[in-house]
């Protein structure tokens, strides 16, 4: 293979308008903004979303649903994921630190997918039924840590 040699797929490149170029471009005088009016003058800027004027579609389509503030958003580890960390004790420095999660300032719950082939403890902030008696079965436990 030659460096020098590579070509862009065919059909890849494609050539811009070149608008105002003469009458001969078939894009000339006018170029391609008709006669007069709001949209033909140098300057204008169409708004996203702009319509003409009609109803624009995030307007006309009816609102749905609606989202609870206090909420409380969990980010979720499974057993399985758990039972590979070569670590017996487990909270959420090493969660991160093995790439279970992305911050230490998230919320975290097990869940029960998966089992534990060695005695673990474990420590966050939510545990699922399932993970809890697993955990407890293979000898390890679940410790909750307090929400900050």
């Amino acid at each position: 293979m030659n460096l020098s040699k590579l070509k862009p797929a065919p059909g890849a490149k494609k050539t811009d308008k070149r608008r105002g170029r003469g009458p001969g471009s078939g894009l000339g005088k006018t170029s391609g903004r008709g006669h007069k009016g709001q949209l033909a003058g140098a300057g204008y800027k169409r708004k996203w979303g702009f319509e003409g004027g009609q109803m624009p579609l995030h307007r006309r389509l009816p609102k749905r649903g609606f989202t609870n503030k206090f909420r409380t958003e969990y980010v979720e580890v499974n057993l399985d994921r758990l039972d590979k960390l070569p670590v017996n004790e487990i909270g959420v420095k090493e969660m991160m630190e093995y790439r279970l999660i992305h911050q230490e300032t998230e919320l975290v719950k097990v869940l029960g997918k998966g089992t534990l082939t060695s005695p673990k403890t474990i420590q966050a902030h939510a545990f699922s039924q399932s993970a809890r008696k697993k955990i407890e079965e293979s000898g390890g436990q679940a410790i909750l840590i307090g929400k900050e």
